[in-house]
Formats: C-alpha cells, sequence, structure tokens
C-alpha cells in the first residue's frame, strides 16, 4: 500500500483533525506494515515513534532506519533525522497518527463492522458478554474485544489489555470482517481513551455503564475530573450514546455528546419495574419486567441491581437490531461470564462463586448485594497481590469484616512479597470491624476448607481472581484456575467419604 493513500485516508477521517509534514523522503512509498514496536517493524513498513510512560519510541530510530521504509515522529521530541534512505513524518501525536494509519492500513474495518463501545468503571464485561450473546443467538456473528479476551468467530485470545493498542484494534477488526462478522461489542476503558486507541472510530452505539473513582494513581489518571473526562470522550465519536440515567455523573459525561442519546434505569427509557430477588441452594438470581422502549419479562441467573443494570444496557442496545424477544428472554436466563459472578455447583445445600472483585468497591459491590438475599452465612475467601498498595489489603480487609459472617484470608498473587506478610496486611483491615476471619495461605487448601465447612443456606464467594487461570510468585506465572482446585476438591472429599 502507498503511503500516499494512507495520509490521505487519515486527513478524510470524520471524527479526528490530522496534520503532518515530510521532513524527508516520498510520500510514493509503498509500504509493508506498521507497527509502534520497534522489535516488530517489517522490513519496508513503518514504525510510529510513541511517547510511552516507560519508553520513547524515538530512542529506537537508529535500530529500525535500516529496515523501516516510514519513520513517524512527534514535533518537540528528541532524535536525531536519519541520513539513510528513509521517509520522514512529522505530526503533533503520534498515538493519534497510530490509531489513524493503522485504520486506513487495515482498509478501515471498523466501517464495514456496527461498532458498539462500553465504557464505564464497572459492569463493561458482563455486558458485552450479554450484547455478544444476543446477537450471535439471533444469527448476527459478534465479535468481542474485552478484558478477558478477543474473541474471533471461534478463536479466543487471552487479553493483555482491556483496550488492545490501535494496531491490534484494527487488525483484529479485519479478521472479524474476514471470518464474517457483522458486528463488534468491545470494552473502551479509560485508558484507551486517553491513549487515543479507539481514536477515528465513529461507533454505531456508545454505551455508559457508570462512574466511581477508580483507576486514578501514577501512569493512570491524575484525578477523578480527567478520568471522567476520558470517559466521555467516547460521546464524541459514536452515533448513539446509551447510558445509565441513575448515575449521577451522566449529565456531566454527555456534556460535550455529539450523538443521539436513550437511556436505561430505573427511571428511563428503558427501565426496570417489580424486581424481584430468587435465591435457593445452589441457585441466585433475580426477574423483574422491561418496560418502555421494549416490553418483555426478564429472568436472570445472577445477583443483584448491577445485573438489572447490566442486562437492561444489553436490551437497550440489542434492540437496535429488532431482535427476537423470546431469544433475548432465552440468552439472559442463562447467560454467564468466566469469573463475574459465576456459580460454581458444588452442593445442593449451599451456593458457591467466583468473582473478579479485587479491590475494595468491588468487593463491596458484590457483598453487599449478597447480604441481601439473606444467606445463612456469607463467607468470603479471598487474598491481595503482592507489590501493590497496602492500603487496598487494608480496606479489603475491612469490607470483608464488615459484610462477611467469615472471612477466610489465602494467597493471591504475592509476586515478590511473602503471602504471610500480605495476609497480616489483611488482618489489620479486619481488625478495625467485628468479624470473624480464619488464615489459611495455600489457596487450594483455603477452598477446601470452605466447602467442607459449607453449612445449609450459605453463600460461599472465592474473590480476586475471577477468569486468571495462574499464580504469579516470584516472577513465575504457575498454573492456577480455580474451577480446576474446586474440582480437585471435590474429588479429594468424594474420595475421603468413600474411605
Amino acid at each position: 500500500m502507498q503511503l500516499k493513500s494512507i495520509l490521505d485516508i487519515c486527513q478524510a477521517n470524520e471524527t479526528e483533525k490530522f496534520n503532518y509534514t515530510v521532513l524527508k523522503g516520498s510520500t510514493d512509498t509503498e509500504v509493508t506494515g506498521i507497527a509502534s514496536d520497534s522489535r516488530k517493524v517489517t522490513e519496508g513498513g513503518i514504525f510510529v515513534c510513541i511517547v510511552g510512560a516507560v519508553s520513547d519510541g524515538h530512542k529506537y530510530i537508529e535500530q529500525v532506519k535500516d529496515k523501516a521504509a516510514v519513520i513517524v515522529v512527534q514535533k518537540g521530541s528528541d532524535y536525531a533525522l536519519p541520513s539513510e534512505n528513509v521517509t520522514v513524518i512529522e505530526c503533533d501525536n503520534t498515538r493519534l497518527a497510530l490509531a489513524l494509519m493503522s485504520a486506513a492500513y487495515y482498509g478501515n474495518p471498523d466501517k464495514e463492522l456496527f461498532t458498539i463501545g462500553i465504557t464505564g468503571t464497572k459492569g463493561k464485561t458482563t455486558t458485552t458478554y450479554m450484547i455478544k450473546n444476543v446477537l450471535c443467538a439471533c444469527g448476527i456473528k459478534t465479535g468481542l474485544i474485552g478484558t478477558i479476551e478477543t474473541v474471533i468467530g471461534d478463536e479466543a485470545i487471552p487479553s493483555c489489555n482491556t483496550t488492545p493498542e490501535s494496531i491490534q484494534i484494527h487488525e483484529t477488526f479485519r479478521k472479524m470482517v474476514d471470518a464474517g462478522c457483522k458486528a463488534v461489542v468491545m470494552e473502551v476503558s479509560s485508558q484507551g481513551l486517553k491513549l487515543d486507541r479507539t481514536a477515528g472510530i465513529m461507533f454505531d452505539i456508545g454505551v455508559f455503564t457508570n462512574l466511581e473513582p477508580d483507576h486514578i494513581g501514577p501512569n493512570e489518571h491524575a484525578s477523578f475530573e480527567e478520568y471522567l473526562e476520558c470517559k466521555a470522550k467516547l460521546f464524541t465519536q459514536c452515533k448513539t450514546g446509551i447510558v445509565n440515567a441513575d448515575d449521577k455523573h451522566t449529565k456531566d459525561i454527555l456534556k460535550g455528546a455529539i450523538c443521539k442519546v436513550e437511556s436505561y434505569g430505573v427511571s428511563a427509557d428503558i427501565r426496570a419495574t417489580d424486581v424481584k430477588l430468587l435465591h435457593e441452594p445452589g441457585k441466585i438470581g433475580l426477574t423483574y419486567k422491561c418496560q418502555g422502549l421494549i416490553d418483555m419479562d426478564v429472568a436472570l441467573s445472577l445477583p443483584g441491581m448491577f445485573s438489572v443494570y447490566n442486562s437492561l444496557c444489553a436490551i437497550a442496545v440489542t434492540r437496535h437490531f429488532n431482535v427476537d424477544k423470546d431469544t433475548v428472554e432465552n440468552v439472559l436466563k442463562d447467560v454467564r461470564v468466566k469469573g463475574r459472578i459465576e456459580l460454581v455447583k458444588v452442593s445442593d445445600k449451599f451456593t458457591l462463586m467466583i468473582d473478579y472483585a479485587h479491590n475494595a468497591m468491588s468487593l463491596e459491590s458484590i457483598l453487599k448485594t449478597l447480604k441481601e438475599y439473606n444467606p445463612h452465612r456469607l463467607v468470603c475467601l479471598f487474598g491481595c497481590g503482592g507489590n501493590r498498595s497496602k492500603e487496598r489489603r487494608f480496606e479489603m480487609g475491612e469490607v470483608s469484616g464488615k459484610y462477611a459472617d467469615l472471612t477466610v484470608i489465602t494467597s493471591d498473587n504475592p509476586r515478590f512479597e511473602e503471602p504471610e506478610a500480605i495476609i497480616e496486611d489483611i488482618k489489620t483491615g479486619i481488625s478495625r470491624t467485628d468479624g470473624k476471619h480464619i488464615d489459611i495461605v495455600d489457596r487450594k487448601e483455603a477452598i477446601k476448607y470452605v466447602i467442607e465447612h459449607g453449612e445449609p443456606g450459605d453463600v460461599i464467594v472465592l474473590a480476586g481472581k475471577g477468569h486468571e487461570d495462574y499464580q504469579e510468585i516470584k516472577g513465575v506465572k504457575y498454573p492456577m484456575d480455580e474451577r480446576v482446585l474446586i474440582a480437585e476438591v471435590l474429588d479429594e472429599l468424594k474420595e475421603k467419604n468413600v474411605r
């Protein structure tokens, strides 16, 4: 593909203004690929120098100058103009250039898909799966990009970031189109928006779930205000915005919006009424009536009002595809998301679930929700990651001590810390409450304890690991999937009882 064609397409983008200067060489150059990682530059490819939090791509110009046909630099950066026969393009923002040039290089595949982008603090992952499952059940082949994985047809690829780099997004979109996908639903993180990973995409539907203080700190967001502003960017690059009417930040999120807006919630265009909680051993869920722009009865095998909001959002989005209501009802009734309030059948006496809650906010949310079901006991098993904030350990300990009837403190990803030291920090938080706790360092033994000592009517939450299938210890990731651990425990207990 010719560089000039790529640059012309970039300048014609409907959502972003892109200007550049040719410092040397010619735009008639043919290119073979595009990369922002110097190790991935192809012979005759484009190398885009990104100024990152850890590394500056301009430092690698010397390494790629004999291989790359084009180098894209950012105005004001420190670099030496190479003397080799290479075209050098200068622009104000190389992250934006990377996004627009990647889209152009892959033939703007976003325009061949119905694109759905979901942003918010909580609910993104579950909602994306709800939407995908509904659309696929209605015969609309749909791809997914999110925290857990990227799904292209029958292929599932584990994710590194919630929202990948722009090159990966457009390469993935192209693969989705080639695989016959008609739509894509993706999680759009605040970091993804801040770093222009989705720049230039005009989403058919943009979604806002909710906003709470999170991801604020070094290499993330300087303040809550910046966090909100980044989320709000989605609504300057979508045709229809579907928002949670009941979140107190929705008004601010929509301040600069250019899209048509629809809402979901308790008082909204699509709303939930007559919510009823359902709980029996091994099962937990709810029912409600959906009214407004669409009327239907909804039953979920998931607990809590956040599940009501997630499913309302999925209904609000899939309504735009004129899907069959009976199919929507059936899909939502059985929807399951790995590591997100994932029920695992272990007993007819009590309920056990796996959830990714790995900070105080998410742990409090799930425990308060489960308390509403009036379990005999609410048991919370969790640990905290090593080489991370001690304050998070204190906070999670305090939350579990406050809401759980019993906390089982165990190991998570200790990394380069000793698990026992992390457990002591968690106990500091629990000591601020009257909560009961026991300490079992080995996670499998801890899971064995809660299963073996489960009482009729208990609800047990294994928190923190969720979809993760490893445990990180001293720089090494060892295989560890809680589903596997549970199966092994059940086999061991069965063998013990036989004896």
